[in-house]
């Protein structure tokens, strides 16, 4: 059996350049995107993705595989890619900015660990975050939701030569700035409560200025910390899902389908 030049290049574009977009989505997508787990396994999941998504999707319409043109088709699509897997990013950094802020306010940035993701010292509240989102983000079917968000961008972005739209840049933009305002809300009880605490110590140290507000102040002010993130962690969920909806919204706005 004989295949003429053009099936095969046909055949090296339809599986080439829909591989390039999955793998740029999993070296950067929570969980699956973090530094501990190996390249080999991502690569190896993009292509058993990659096999079994193709035949379903329409053949692709840029073939012309040896041209400079290629180098920027193969770009856009790492960019399309990349941009997928930033959402989920920004959902756990979430969770991680928060737990920064409560770590800081409360005294507890003093026991930090290194992050496994990024490679980084952080605060252990803000790795505990981190972990609990993951897990959830798990436990919502993440992943699979993400693969299929990219399985679909194929569908109404399809490979054809033509650039991605600009506004969809924008929306990861102004999407971002929904982790400032969710962490801040997230950590907004805890630190009213700290600074209520704070104004207690400095009206106890002029009323007796005696009392040594170091030796005192921090070891209470590291349990009052601990006690504050244990009771209002019940507003996690409630925070981690209304993030949720918001990351699903922004991947079909950007797979082009309706959440």
């Amino acid at each position: 059996m004989e295949y003429p030049f053009a099936v095969i290049v046909q055949w090296l574009s339809d599986y080439l350049l829909p591989l390039v977009r999955i793998l740029a989505m999993l070296m950067v997508m929570a969980g699956i995107g973090a530094r501990n787990v190996p390249s080999r396994i991502k690569l190896g999941l993009a292509l058993v993705i990659a096999f079994v998504a193709v035949p379903v999707l329409p053949p692709t319409q840029f073939t012309n595989l040896f041209s400079l043109e290629m180098v920027f088709v193969m770009l856009q699509q790492l960019l399309i890619g990349v941009a997928m897997g930033f959402a989920s990013q920004l959902l756990l950094n979430t969770f991680i900015l928060a737990g920064q802020i409560l770590a800081m306010q409360t005294g507890l940035g003093f026991a930090s660990v290194v992050d496994p993701s990024n490679g980084l010292s952080v605060p252990a509240v803000g790795q505990f975050y981190l972990i609990l989102t993951t897990l959830l983000f798990f436990v919502f079917n993440g992943h699979l939701m993400m693969i299929q968000m990219i399985v679909h961008s194929f569908i109404a972005v399809p490979i054809d030569g033509t650039w991605w739209a600009v506004d969809h840049y924008w929306d990861i933009v102004t999407w971002g700035g929904w982790m400032f305002t969710t962490a801040l809300v997230l950590a907004l009880a805890p630190l009213t409560a700290m600074l209520v605490i704070n104004l207690s110590f400095g009206v106890m140290t002029r009323a007796a200025p005696q009392l040594n507000i170091f030796s005192i102040g921090f070891p209470f002010t590291l349990v009052a910390g601990l006690t504050i993130i244990w009771a209002t962690l019940g507003n996690f969920m409630a925070q981690f899902e209304a993030q949720w909806l918001r990351m699903v919204e922004l991947l079909c706005s950007m797979a082009g389908c309706s959440p």
